[in-house]
């Protein structure tokens, strides 16, 4: 199984306020899209409520919660260790959010695919944690500057951990 952690930080490591996302970049929701479909996405239950739709389309959608045991469209499990255990060994795996769940998930994951925007919030209440780079390296990015679409400059990194 392969466990990605895919999100989009800011400048302080910032990911989110009142359980929205901090940017509205298209481009990055667009690579969020190409990633994880196909695939299966794990996610806490605050994540999955902040979705404007509910479950998303043509992914399997877990969702961590010891408070709720049903959602329509995903699989609930009371945490990371039993939801992981749910999958195959040939899964890709991409771990979509919020704070917590990246915090518990970042020791076990092969690779963060991230999208860091040149930008600090005025508030953040949800923050990726840190990580060193001696842990991990960057495999590929590609940077994008501001434009229309994009009030930032922000670039797409993937990262891989040192072996």
């Amino acid at each position: 199984m392969q466990i990605n952690i895919i999100a989009a930080v800011a400048q302080n490591k910032a990911i989110g306020h009142d359980n929205k996302l901090l940017y509205w970049l298209p481009n990055d929701l667009k690579r969020f899209k190409t990633l994880t479909s196909g695939h299966t996405i794990v996610m806490g239950r605050k994540t999955f409520e902040s979705l404007p739709k509910g479950a998303l389309p043509n992914r399997r959608n877990v969702v961590l919660s010891n408070s709720i045991s049903e959602l329509p469209g995903a699989e609930v499990f009371s945490d990371l260790n039993s939801a992981l255990a749910s999958c195959n060994e040939n899964e890709v795996v991409y771990i979509i959010g919020g704070e917590s769940v990246y915090r518990e998930s970042l020791s076990i994951a092969d690779r963060l695919c991230l999208t860091e925007i040149d930008a600090l919030p005025e508030i953040a209440d949800a923050f990726f944690p840190d990580f060193t780079l001696t842990e991990w390296r960057e495999e590929w990015s590609e940077s994008h500057v501001s434009d229309e679409k994009h009030a930032h400059n922000y670039r797409f990194v993937d990262y891989v951990r040192v072996p």
